[in-house]
């Protein structure tokens, strides 16, 4: 069904004018949005300005097209020039328009829902446009579209530059749209742009919660495992001495029963002997239990001086010789520590050591962030495989001139040169030993 509306006689620049003015009407009247009616007109416009340009007068019709595909607006646009010789390469886009010449028809192809173009040579070209009415249009059949044509045919004419300015005056509304239009996406943009970076932030601190609950957990199951070892020695090497006082106490008994005095005092010194142990054991026991877990204060340590006051107070043989580096660092540290550290090593340097005469020497060694200490002796040595080995809980060298060793004293050596970042270890080969621990820094003073 095709029923016509009103044709218009392009002749001039002000024809031009007319048909887009109609354009606009015709699409409000059928409902279209406003930037159908703008899009419509304007290749309305540009295809009745390329007949003026090319020929110099035609024809446009404007009428209401119902097909299977629904109901359109259609303008067909005809004249009775030459043709255009290269019409399918402009619908292709294969040509390029020397002074505008074809890009008119298609920049106006994209603007409506059908465009079809017949030229023949001296025959003229037609030009067939049409516009999809949306399915929520106002009511239009017959009745109405007749009325519509009598409107037009009755209207009185228009001014050139009224239309244009009514014309302007639209563009400008449509401009302030799109700019509002365009603030509004930016601003989503943004609310986008900073809801993802919210969410990657909330990803990471996920993910750092996770790692973290992680690191708890191993932290917490090699405790538990440490906490079971711990345990199970600790009963073991106890029961040890109390089994061994139990049966001495025992020969007592039965000495005390038999009257034998001598045979007392042979077992006495052995239960005191056993009891030292015990308490001794149990001392290392508690400094160990205790190690990092206490809040002490931090205060300057002279390390010259502390060294030498726990040298003082070791049982050192006569024939032994203790050096101390010069370059001893006066340190912020908390000092039940380092003496700790420094009394093991030196007194394991003295216990183990084979001869009755040797050297011991205190060195230090500054680094940029830490101190390196060093105690070494000139003693028999410790073998390669016991290197790690001597630094575990209980672990002793099975020397059987110490019995009485606990294995505690270089594990609460570790523990505490741990617990502050640093690491300990053993340089050994042959004959002698340097024991080497790293602390860090804390505002030091060289003496």
């Amino acid at each position: 069904m095709e029923q016509p509306i009103i044709t218009i006689k392009l002749q001039n620049e002000l024809d031009v004018v007319l048909a887009y003015k109609r354009t606009m009407q015709l699409s409000e009247l059928t409902g279209l949005p406003l930037a159908s009616q703008t899009k419509f007109a304007t290749a309305v416009s540009e295809i009745c300005r390329n007949v003026l340009e090319h020929v110099g007068e035609g024809l446009i019709r404007f009428s209401m097209v119902q097909n299977r595909g629904g109901l359109f607006l259609e303008a067909f646009v005809t004249d009775r020039g030459r043709g255009i010789p290269n019409l399918q390469d402009i619908l292709d886009r294969n040509y390029t328009p020397t002074g505008g010449k074809g890009q008119g028809i298609y920049s106006s192809k994209k603007l409506v829902d059908l465009l079809q173009i017949e030229s023949d040579f001296n025959k003229g070209t037609r030009v067939r446009m049409h516009k999809r009415i949306p399915a929520n249009h106002p009511p239009i059949n017959p009745s109405i579209i007749q009325g519509w044509s009598d409107y037009f045919m009755l209207e009185p004419a228009i001014s050139p530059y009224a239309e244009i300015k009514r014309q302007n005056m639209q563009m400008i509304e449509l401009m302030e749209q799109l700019r509002v239009r365009t603030i509004e996406a930016e601003y989503q943009l943004q609310e986008i742009q900073h809801l993802n970076q919210e969410l990657q932030t909330s990803h990471h601190e996920v993910t750092t919660l996770l790692q973290e609950r992680e690191n708890q957990n191993r932290q917490l199951e090699k405790a538990n495992k440490t906490l079971d070892e711990f345990a199970h020695t600790i009963t073991h090497d106890l029961k040890a001495p109390l089994h061994n006082i139990v049966g001495l106490v025992d020969a007592v008994s039965d000495y005390m029963a038999e009257d034998n005095k001598e045979g007392v005092q042979a077992v006495l010194p052995m239960v005191q002997l056993q009891i030292r142990r015990m308490e001794s054991l149990i001392r290392d026991v508690l400094a160990y239990s205790l190690t990092g877990r206490q809040q002490i204060q931090k205060q300057p340590v002279n390390v010259n001086e502390l060294v030498q006051t726990i040298v003082s107070s070791l049982s050192i043989p006569k024939g032994f010789n203790i050096s101390l580096d010069q370059e001893l660092p006066v340190m912020e540290a908390e000092e039940v520590y380092l003496s700790q550290i420094f009394s093991n090593l030196l007194s394991n340097a003295v216990k183990y050591h084979d001869r009755p005469e040797g050297n011991l020497w205190v060195k230090t060694v500054e680094h940029p962030t830490y101190w390196e200490f060093v105690v070494a002796d000139d003693g028999p040595g410790v073998p390669e495989e016991n290197h790690q080995k001597v630094f575990e809980l209980f672990e002793t060298t099975n020397d059987v001139n110490h019995p009485d060793s606990t294995g505690i004293g270089l594990a609460i050596v570790r523990k505490i040169v741990e617990e502050k970042k640093g690491r300990v270890w053993i340089q050994s080969e042959g004959r002698g030993t340097a024991m080497h621990f790293t602390w860090p820094k804390e505002t030091p003073t060289l003496l």
